[in-house]
C-alpha cells in the first residue's frame, strides 16, 4: 500500500517527483554548526528521545490525545544544515525521511491540494516516517482574511486547515524548514514543539566546514592550502563552502598536466568562492529594483511648485509666440 500512495503521489504532476524516500545515512556528527543551532537541537533531540516515557509511561497522552505530533521548525538561511539535520533525526529513529516539495504537490485543480497534504500524512503513517516539508513557507503561509470570492485564495486557506488537522491527529515526527518563518500562520506557533534557528556558521565552524569537505587522504591539497584564512576571508554558508570545494576541484582538474601532479591550491578555492558569492548575488537581481532604478526620479516636494511654474511659463510663451506668427 506505501508504494502505491508514492505512485499515486508522484503522478500528481506527470513526471515530476513530489515525495522523495530517503533512507537516511547522516548523522549529526556530519554537520557542523554554531554552539547556540546546536543547543537548540540537543533540545529537539531530547522531545524525541523522551516522547514515549512522557506521553505513554507518564500518561500524560491520556490527558493530552491531540497534538501529540513532534513538529519542529527549522528557520534560517540556505545551506545552514537543516535538510542534514532532518535527516540525521530520521537516522536517530530507525526510520526514513520522506521529504516532500509542495510547489509540486500543488494541484491546479480545485480541491486537489488539501487531499494530496493529507495523503502525505497517511504515507508518513504507513511508513512510519519522518516527514519534512521543504520551503514549507509555501505551504504553512499565513490564511487570508479577504477577498475569499477567489478561488486560489479559499484553496490555500483549506490547505492551511487540513495541514493543522493533519498535525493534531499525526503521532509522528515533522519537520518545517523555511527561509520565512515570519510568513507562518500564526496557529502553528503552538502546534510546533521546537522552533531551531539555523544561524550561519562563525570563523571557527567555517574552517571546521572546509576542512571536512576534503578527503583525508585522497584529496590533493598543496601546501598553500589554509582553511584558517578562507575562513576568515569568507563570510559563507555550509553549503557555499562545498560548492566552492567542488568548483575549485574542478579548476584544479582541469589544468594542463599529468593528473598525477596535479593539486588544489589557494587560489582555485578562493576563486571559487568568489564565484559562489557572485552567483549569490546576481540571484538577489530583481526586475522590480531595475526598473526602479531606470524610471527618471521625481523633483523633490519643495522643487515642484518651481518646475510647475517654469513648465507653464514655457507653454504660455510657445503659445504666444504660434498666436503672433498666426
Amino acid at each position: 500500500m506505501p508504494n502505491v500512495l508514492v505512485r499515486a503521489l508522484n503522478g500528481l504532476a506527470g513526471t515530476r517527483k513530489s515525495v522523495d524516500t530517503i533512507t537516511p545515512r547522516r548523522t549529526f556528527d556530519d554537520v557542523i554548526l554554531p554552539p547556540a543551532t546546536r543547543r537548540a537541537l540537543d533540545q529537539a533531540l531530547v522531545h524525541v528521545t523522551r516522547h514515549d516515557l512522557i506521553f505513554h509511561r507518564w500518561g500524560l497522552g491520556q490527558r493530552h490525545p491531540t497534538g501529540l505530533s513532534l513538529a519542529f521548525n527549522f528557520a534560517g538561511p540556505p545551506g545552514t544544515g537543516k535538510t542534514i539535520c532532518a535527516e540525521a533525526i530520521a537516522n536517530a529513529l530507525g526510520r526514513k525521511l520522506l521529504l516532500v516539495r509542495y510547489a509540486e504537490l500543488e494541484s491546479m485543480w480545485a480541491g486537489e491540494t488539501p487531499k494530496n497534504v493529507a495523503a502525505v500524512f497517511r504515507l508518513a503513517r504507513e511508513e512510519n516516517a519522518v516527514l519534512l516539508f521543504d520551503e514549507a513557507d509555501a505551504i504553512a503561509s499565513r490564511r487570508a482574511t479577504a477577498s475569499l470570492d477567489h478561488g486560489y485564495v479559499r484553496e490555500a486557506n483549506t490547505v492551511v486547515n487540513v495541514l493543522l488537522r493533519e498535525l493534531e491527529s499525526f503521532n509522528g515526527v515533522v519537520i518545517f524548514a523555511t527561509n520565512l518563518a515570519a510568513n507562518f500562520d500564526p496557529a502553528f506557533e503552538r502546534r510546533i514543539r521546537t522552533h531551531v534557528l539555523f544561524e550561519m556558521p562563525g570563523v571557527n565552524e567555517r574552517e571546521q566546514i572546509w576542512r571536512v569537505q576534503m578527503h583525508p587522504t585522497l584529496t590533493p591539497l598543496a601546501d598553500d592550502v589554509d582553511f584558517r584564512a578562507l575562513a576568515e576571508r569568507f563570510e559563507a554558508s555550509g553549503g557555499d563552502i562545498r560548492n566552492a570545494v567542488l568548483k575549485g576541484a574542478m579548476a584544479a582538474a582541469a589544468e594542463a598536466g599529468a593528473d598525477h601532479l596535479k593539486a588544489i591550491h589557494q587560489r582555485h578555492l578562493e576563486d571559487a568562492m568568489q564565484d559562489v558569492l557572485s552567483g549569490r548575488a546576481v540571484m538577489k537581481q530583481s526586475l522590480f529594483q531595475q526598473a526602479t532604478e531606470s524610471i527618471i526620479p521625481i523633483p523633490e516636494a519643495s522643487a515642484l511648485p518651481l518646475v510647475l511654474s517654469v513648465t507653464a511659463l514655457v507653454v504660455a510663451v510657445a503659445a504666444l509666440l504660434i498666436a503672433l506668427l498666426l
